[in-house]
């Protein structure tokens, strides 16, 4: 599918959310149980300048998804480790957006010296486990059960990719 991919800005933060709710409401995706606000999304999003943030929007403007990277860690020694949140329109899935986003974040986060993006996914989230494995994430490891959702227990995965030169 055609997207344009354009850097976020204030006004995109409530589509951005809206997508994340509906995540919230209708999947086991989210850490969070209930939908949250605007401003609660931009707290959990953690948004750091100089570091790429992406929406995907179709010929029509229509926001089909989001990906942004943020430091791994305040600690200097992991300078060049960096978290990755993405998430699609459910309508939109399947059709390369993921991939493309991901492309860009790669792309850019080489350009700021970032070799290696960490990912952590619920494992109940089985569409974006699969979509890390496809795109070159390896499994590093599992916090076994400690999380929980709507009375279902989670492990946490934290998934690896490297990126650029090492």
């Amino acid at each position: 599918m055609q997207v344009e991919l354009l850097p976020v800005c204030a006004d995109d933060l409530e589509e951005m959310a809206a997508i994340f709710n509906d995540y919230v409401e209708h999947s086991l995706a989210t850490w969070t149980e209930t939908p949250v606000s605007v401003d609660r999304f931009e707290e959990l999003m953690c948004f750091a300048p100089d570091y790429p943030a992406f929406v995907a929007r179709d010929v029509d403007g229509v926001m089909a998804g989001f990906g942004l990277l943020r430091p791994y860690s305040s600690i200097p020694a992991f300078d060049r480790a960096t978290e990755m949140t993405c998430f699609l329109k459910q309508d939109f899935t399947g059709q390369g957006i993921g991939r493309k986003l991901l492309a860009a974040l790669e792309s850019d986060a080489a350009k700021l010296g970032v070799t290696t993006i960490i990912s952590m996914l619920s494992s109940l989230n089985k569409q974006s486990l699969h979509f890390h494995s496809r795109c070159g994430f390896i499994e590093r490891g599992r916090l076994v059960g400690i999380g929980r959702r709507n009375g279902l227990d989670f492990d946490v995965v934290l998934f690896q990719k490297s990126i650029g030169e090492e």
